[in-house]
């Protein structure tokens, strides 16, 4: 079925990379607090985003990351509308484990958290991959953590305040000081773990290189 072993990896980074942006959105409606700061528990995959961002835009290039994103957005708009489906479906009464106000207090919260997402994942991938090219151009293949570093701390920034802005600060459920200081815990939350990762990117491209080498041979 896969006729090199590049198309394979960009496969499996694919599946991974499209596998946590949508687990994202679908547990995104949950607020965690840690210490005086809240955060959405959405920002937990995102980590691992980050790190296939960078592996594909390595191997794959600018492009193979915009269809990719685009990809993705649209699978997540897809989730919306089965979501929507499923909120709108009565549960079998006196049967179903799950009633309809249980169903809609965990999945109708995402519903503004996934048109926020779409957007700011879009805006923040677009930016991603901006930057990673403009230190790309400029480093060659020297300084891995520099451009994969340099694209998050910059691309999350925006997505951090994009996406609680319309999913919580917009609708009402938060106020300003709220949505600025979760926004801000959470951007940091995020490039804290971004950085703690980076050993796992160079860790990929060893073991994507080797095994794209062994191709060649």
């Amino acid at each position: 079925m896969f006729k090199t072993k590049k198309e394979f990896v960009f496969v499996i980074l694919a599946g991974i990379f499209i596998t946590n942006a949508v687990t994202a959105e679908l547990i995104g409606g949950k607020l965690i607090q840690i210490g005086p700061f809240v955060m959405s528990i959405g920002i937990l995959p995102w980590p691992i985003v980050f790190l296939t961002t960078d592996l594909i835009n390595e191997y794959f290039g600018e492009k193979g990351v915009k269809k990719l994103s685009l990809i993705t957005a649209g699978l997540i708009a897809y989730s919306f509308l089965v979501l929507l489906f499923a909120i709108n479906i009565p549960a079998a009464k006196g049967i179903s484990p799950v009633n309809d106000e249980q169903f809609f207090a965990v999945f109708g919260q995402s519903m503004w958290i996934i048109v926020g997402s779409i957007i700011a994942f879009l805006v923040s991938q677009l930016i991603d991959v901006t930057v990673f090219w403009f230190f790309k151009n400029r480093t060659g293949n020297k300084k891995i953590w520099l451009r994969a570093t340099g694209s998050t701390i910059i691309s999350q920034l925006f997505d951090s305040f994009i996406v609680l802005g319309i999913a919580f600060w917009l609708p009402g459920k938060i106020n300003f000081d709220v949505f600025l200081t979760s926004a801000l815990t959470g951007y940091t939350f995020k490039l804290g773990i971004a950085i703690l990762l980076t050993p796992l990117i160079y860790l990929g491209h060893y073991i994507i290189k080797n095994y794209l080498a062994a191709e060649k041979e």
